[in-house]
């Protein structure tokens, strides 16, 4: 008996046609993608902290995380850019030994006419109602009354005689600098009515982001929502993102962070980093707080990827995001310095519309501290995973139980058994799919430089080294126009 069966036994004598059924050429691809994010609870939340939870509507996470955390706006933000990638979430609890930021609003005068106050904290639209003969304890008690009727909003208000002083919810750096401003559309302040703004700050203490990385076990998440930008946990972040890609775990993931800052400090902040599976996003000045924008990002980020890695993800819209007032928007050579960064950069549009510049990872030198593109733009690791998740299929469904024989064995037709030309011949047809797909390119190179064969010190191994030229991105066109008069 030449063919290998599975099932039916070279014994079997009862009478009858058996057949069996095997999948091996069936070469079904179905990938399914799936994005974390990874923020604080609060206590009122009904999900712990450290457990992956699966979420499907901002409600839901409003009642698993408590309404107005860090956690709940996340995944509010993401499922509002993208319902189609599968999301889940992990909790983390305060840090007991952290800070909670806290900033103030001052009422310095009483206004003069009845009006309302368009008032704006973390880029969430708030509406005022003054009166004529207002105190400036009265305007300020109207305020805080409409700050913390608004649930959703990171942070709670308390008052004393004309200052509201607005406390964070979650203890930690993240909430620092937390936008809070009048008139973002340009509406006007009711006459008379003068305030001063001061930023939160003082927070201090972000949780630690590795038991949340832990309980990530080995499940395969593709993208990552990290609100943290504090060194500490960027180095497990890194530390962990590139076990994952390593060739032992193969279940790579890339994380997204948002840096709120000078174009000095971003620059200095990105330069420091050197990561192939992060990426940041730098948002200047915008009213947005980085742990929405990191979700932001990623959600739109992830949409695209689950399509076609390859497919750069220049001028998608950042759905949420609020761009900085006119006059704070990083023109085009300040936005190219960062891209020399390690930063990722945005447009914005004139209705205000923030769209993805370049989405880039921090990765800026090799192992021995020179200048290397080589995992520049985000899209590169991705297609790198793709190629290989779709190799290691293709393996693992057509040839799961073979045997292993040098070329040129006679063996009989049927048997299961596999040689290095049948793998290459295998290897060669894929990348030509891979072509079709638009994620290579250069098929001839590619058959001349592939190579399978057996280990010479093991003979139950297979080795292969192929160079699959990863298809490019049309990201600069430049043209030279020599007119004549």
């Amino acid at each position: 008996m030449a063919i290998s069966f599975d099932n039916i036994p070279a014994t079997l004598r009862n009478p009858g046609t058996y057949i069996e059924f095997n999948n091996e050429l069936a070469g079904a691809s179905s990938t399914l993608f799936k994005a974390v994010a990874i923020g604080q609870r609060l206590t009122d939340g009904t999900q712990e902290a450290g457990i992956p939870v699966r979420v499907t509507d901002p409600n839901q996470a409003k009642n698993y995380f408590g309404q107005g955390s860090m956690l709940a706006l996340q995944c509010e933000a993401f499922l509002n850019a993208n319902t189609d990638t599968e999301f889940w979430a992990i909790a983390l609890n305060d840090d007991d030994a952290g800070a909670k930021a806290a900033g103030s609003i001052k009422v310095d005068t009483i206004p003069t006419a009845a009006g309302t106050l368009a008032l704006y904290v973390g880029g969430s639209r708030l509406s005022v109602g003054v009166s004529v003969g207002d105190t400036t304890a009265t305007v300020a008690a109207s305020i805080a009354a409409e700050i913390n009727s608004n649930l959703d909003l990171p942070v709670v208000a308390t008052v004393s005689t004309s200052t509201v002083t607005l406390t964070a919810r979650h203890k930690g750096e993240v909430l620092n600098g937390l936008d809070v401003r009048a008139n973002y559309y340009g509406e006007t302040l009711p006459a008379g009515l003068t305030l001063t703004f001061t930023s939160l700050t003082g927070g201090a203490g972000n949780p630690a982001i590795s038991s949340a990385l832990d309980v990530m076990g080995d499940e395969w998440f593709n993208w990552l929502v990290c609100p943290y930008t504090d060194v500490a946990n960027l180095v497990q972040l890194e530390t962990e993102l590139g076990d994952r890609f390593g060739p032992m775990r193969q279940i790579g993931c890339r994380a997204f962070i948002a840096y709120a800052g000078t174009h000095a400090a971003t620059g200095t902040y990105g330069s420091a980093r050197n990561n192939a599976h992060v990426s940041c996003l730098a948002i200047g000045a915008s009213p947005t707080p980085t742990f929405i924008a990191s979700a932001i990002n990623a959600a739109v980020a992830a949409k695209s990827l689950s399509i076609d890695p390859a497919r750069p993800l220049q001028t998608l819209v950042l759905k949420g995001m609020l761009a900085p007032s006119r006059h704070e928007i990083w023109s085009r050579s300040e936005r190219n310095l960062l891209l020399y960064d390690g930063v990722s950069t945005y447009t914005v549009g004139t209705d205000g519309t923030c769209r993805i510049e370049r989405q880039i990872t921090m990765y800026q030198t090799n192992a021995t501290g020179l200048s290397d593109a080589s995992y520049l733009d985000i899209c590169t690791p991705e297609t790198l995973e793709r190629i290989r998740y779709e190799q290691r299929l293709m393996v693992g469904q057509q040839y799961p139980r073979h045997k292993l024989a040098s070329n040129g064995t006679n063996y009989g037709a049927g048997q299961a058994i596999v040689t290095p030309n049948i793998i290459r011949g295998q290897l060669l047809a894929l990348y030509r799919e891979m072509e079709n797909k638009g994620w290579v390119e250069d098929y001839e190179a590619y058959d001349n430089n592939l190579i399978v064969e057996r280990d010479v010190d093991d003979s139950n191994r297979l080795n292969w080294r192929d160079t699959p030229n990863l298809i490019n991105q049309l990201r600069v066109t430049a043209g030279k126009q020599q007119f004549i008069v």
